[in-house]
């Protein structure tokens, strides 16, 4: 089976490529009616902006419902979350600590014993 992480990087670098490339069309196209139509530099540039702050809209839509499809596609293979594995690994980190301490204990007690022998 394929790495899922990566299958996601790909699929998510090829959408923003795609919408890149849909960006970069509808810049074209502006550019050409606002020929055909006769606007003026400003006119243009006003178009220019409402429409691009439309399509930032719709590109943070298109990235959100990409990411909440990735996140419903991951939570079916039960990989535990960021905040999951930071708990595990305070957790472990805990143990191991606590195993350190019991380890230095003993031999510190079997120093003692040496020395007492």
């Amino acid at each position: 089976m394929p790495d899922v992480r990566e299958t996601f990087k790909v699929a998510w670098s090829q959408a923003l490529v795609g919408i890149n490339a849909a960006e970069q069309e509808a810049e074209k196209v502006m550019a050409k009616i606002a020929d055909a139509a006769g606007f003026t530099p400003d006119d243009v540039r006003r178009q220019a902006r409402d429409f691009a702050e439309r399509l930032q809209l719709q590109r943070k839509e298109i990235e959100r419902s990409i990411d909440d499809a990735v996140k419903r596609a991951t939570s079916r293979f039960r990989l535990p979350s960021r905040d999951e594995l930071e708990a595990l690994r305070q957790r472990v980190d805990a143990v191991s600590a606590r195993v350190d301490a019991i380890a230095s204990a003993r031999a510190a007690k079997q120093q003692q014993e040496g020395r007492d022998a």
